[in-house]
This record gives C-alpha cells, sequence and structure tokens, in this order.
C-alpha cells in the first residue's frame, strides 16, 4: 500500500509543477488559483511522501518520488507547455527511469 502511496506523491510533484507553469503563463485571479493549486499539492505530496516513508526506506523512497516527478514534470513539458522533445532530452529520461529501477531492485 505504500509503494501506491509513494506513486500518488509522485504524481502530486507532477501537479505541483503543472500549477507552477500555469501560473506563470496566467494573470490575476488566475494565476492566484493556479498559485493556491500549488501550495495545496505541494503539501499533500510531501504529507504523502512522509506516510509512505513509514515502511519505505528514505534512500529509496525520495529518489522514486523524485524520479516520478522529474520524469512526469519533462512530460508535462513536452506535451502540455510545448517544450521540444529532443534525442538527449529523451534519453536521459530513459536513463532516469533506469536508474529508479534499478534502486528498487537492489
Amino acid at each position: 500500500m505504500n509503494w501506491i502511496i509513494l506513486i500518488v506523491a509522485g504524481l502530486c510533484e507532477c501537479g505541483f509543477t503543472f500549477c507552477l507553469g500555469k501560473a506563470k503563463l496566467a494573470a490575476g485571479w488566475e494565476a492566484f488559483w493556479w498559485y493556491a493549486g500549488f501550495v495545496v499539492v505541494s503539501a499533500l505530496s510531501m504529507i504523502l511522501l512522509a506516510k509512505a516513508t513509514k515502511t519505505i526506506p528514505i534512500g529509496t523512497a525520495y529518489p522514486v518520488w523524485t524520479g516520478i516527478g522529474a520524469v512526469g514534470t519533462v512530460l508535462i513539458g513536452i506535451l502540455v507547455f510545448k517544450e521540444p522533445a529532443t534525442f538527449w532530452r529523451l534519453f536521459f529520461i530513459v536513463t532516469l527511469i533506469s536508474s529508479v529501477v534499478g534502486l528498487k531492485m537492489v
């Protein structure tokens, strides 16, 4: 169950970076609501990470959490914010995923 919580925490990390990206493009009240979403999802991500580390070692949980957040954020950048999907960018995303999976296996 704590692995599911950790995955959701990582997805929340993607959520707060998405909110930050949208807030950067907005103005007025719209920006305020995106920043409010950023604060809420950030807190939720941290709370879920803390809960997951009750049974998952922090040395494993933190890299998995940041890996999910990093990969998800890059994908959101490419798919939503139209950032470039260069060969090297995708190569290093695959390398990051491989590293997180390898850490889980050992």
